[in-house]
């Protein structure tokens, strides 16, 4: 990253943090974060069609033209059209920078949020977009008792954020050196995450650990068709493929699914703040491992995830499952207890023949017996395994266990399995470890290159894995280097021999010293 976008990015941190600062201690700041990313996501779509208008507008000779100040009469005209090539549709008096004009003078200020938010939503009705824009603010509660116990407190407090997210500079997004607009959100998310433990950080997967899963998956690709995550929180795995990518070399799309409703809003609005157009990407809310969203989407090219550790589901209590084409190869279904395996068969289930998943692991599925050892028997048997790596602890928020990350093939080359111990490839930030880049870069090195390295990697044979019971611990695999110091057993026995003979003699003089005392 270069001078000027480092700083652009620092003073953006610094603009965010100030609003965030200023609005603490009324409101728990996990909660909070939807109103400032939600008002933001309002700021970017607004921002994002009047810029639309006025260039088409001004390339047609109207140079003054500025749809802001327009009548919402003259801009009914050209609704239709708008939701077809946006996917919604804001009346000029609707718009953050009008809005915020009136704001402090709005005693419902509360209720004109609240309409306008449900007529952006009622914008896409009937249009391709619905599902993309059908409930994007229910979580943007104006009303809340969190705001404030009266509605004049409630309405001071949406002064603040309207003219705190009025004031960051974000200039035209198409014009920033820096993803502006994407950029706030994943600064607001990290920040709100690492304070908030696994309340904010089971759907929030660090930048560095996201760069890393997504150049695994995507190595010696230039274009892909579609990027899935089945369990895609907020998004920022399916956005980390665009940006590495380049999202025009994802020719169809991003795609993912999320159980929880208010994270699935998250990601939708991430998408849009990241300019990924609405016809651009698929966002489903469901239990993947039961009501998988895709069927008709699917073999996917890209597979990256970070599925929720060890999470209880319906398991054999469903007797359907075990027919279920994503489960019944393997022959048994993860435990009940531990659907760890469940996400990887339904991922590798819907890999491409052509493609790679790589998926964040809890380490225990790597080495337990029972349904587990069965379905790790049924990865290797079949060559699907393509790496295990094992990343450094303290990685992730809320959880300092040591992950993995187990990449996914069907059309390896070779039928063995890489080991790769990256437990040294981090450095220590406050109370976490971090990934840098050289870090990252180190791991793609080795996983692209497939060699042994002493101590780091090792390429075994599937019969090896096989003969081990199948273990995928890379432990089992991999030598830990010994740094004791070590010790020259013949070295130290002659220094003690002459610590005995000098004792000796420090005895013998004692042992003069007192005879002559007692003469």
């Amino acid at each position: 990253m270069n001078n000027k976008n480092m700083k652009e990015r620092e003073e953006l941190h610094k603009a965010i943090w100030a609003i965030a600062d200023d609005l603490r201690g009324s409101v728990d700041g996990w909660d909070f974060k939807q109103y400032i990313l939600g008002i933001m996501f309002y700021r970017y779509i607004s921002e994002n069609i009047t810029n639309y208008i006025n260039e088409g507008e001004r390339k047609a000779g109207d140079k003054d033209f500025d749809y802001a100040k327009l009548s919402d009469a003259e801009a009914e005209t050209v609704r239709e059209d708008l939701v077809k090539v946006k996917g919604f549709f804001i009346l000029p008096s609707e718009l953050f920078c009008n809005v915020c004009k009136r704001a402090k003078s709005d005693e419902n200020l509360n209720e004109t949020l609240e309409n306008i938010f449900s007529n952006i939503e009622n914008s896409a009705k009937g249009a391709e977009s619905e599902d993309d824009f059908a409930g994007l603010f229910a979580d943007l509660d104006v009303n809340s008792n969190k705001l404030g116990a009266s509605v004049p407190k409630r309405n001071a407090k949406l002064v603040k954020i309207l003219e705190g997210i009025a004031n960051i500079k974000l200039g035209n997004y198409q014009d920033n050196s820096i993803d502006a607009f994407g950029d706030a959100y994943e600064f607001l998310m990290g920040m709100y995450a690492s304070n908030a433990g696994k309340s904010g950080g089971e759907f929030y997967t660090p930048q560095e650990v996201s760069e890393l899963l997504t150049k695994l998956a995507v190595l010696g690709k230039t274009q892909v068709n579609k990027v899935y995550d089945p369990a895609c929180g907020s998004g920022s795995l399916l956005l980390k493929a665009a940006k590495i990518l380049g999202k025009e070399n994802v020719r169809n799309g991003f795609f993912g699914q999320e159980i929880n409703l208010t994270t699935y809003n998250l990601c939708r609005i991430n998408m849009f703040l990241h300019d990924i157009d609405y016809d651009k990407f698929d966002i489903a809310c469901e239990d993947t491992l039961v009501s998988p969203q895709h069927w008709d989407d699917e073999p996917f090219e890209v597979i990256v995830s970070n599925p929720p550790y060890s999470i209880k589901w319906a398991g054999d209590d469903n007797t359907v499952l075990i027919n279920d084409p994503r489960y019944s190869p393997a022959g048994v279904l993860a435990p009940k207890s531990k659907a760890d395996f469940a996400f990887i068969m339904h991922s590798l289930a819907w890999l491409a023949t052509n493609g790679t998943a790589s998926i964040v692991c809890f380490p225990g599925i790597l080495y337990r017996g029972g349904a587990e050892q069965k379905i790790r028997k049924y990865l290797i048997d079949n060559n699907f395994v393509d790496a295990i790596i094992q990343l450094p602890d303290n990685l992730f928020y809320g959880t300092s266990i040591a992950t993995c990350i187990m990449v996914l093939k069907k059309n390896k080359k070779d039928n063995s399995t890489l080991f790769i111990d990256a437990t040294n490839e981090c450095v220590k930030v406050t109370n976490n470890n971090k990934l840098t880049d050289e870090n990252i870069d180190n791991i793609v090195n080795i996983f692209a290159k497939r060699e042994d390295i002493e101590y780091v990697a090792k390429l075994v044979s599937n019969k090896e894995i096989e003969e081990n019971e199948y273990n995928l611990s890379v432990s089992t695999y991999v030598e830990k280097e010994d740094t004791r110091e070590k010790i020259d057993i013949v070295k130290l026995n002659k220094e003690i021999e002459e610590i005995v003979a000098r004792e000796q003699v420090l005895r013998d003089e004692i042992n003069k010293i007192i005879a002559e005392i007692e003469v």
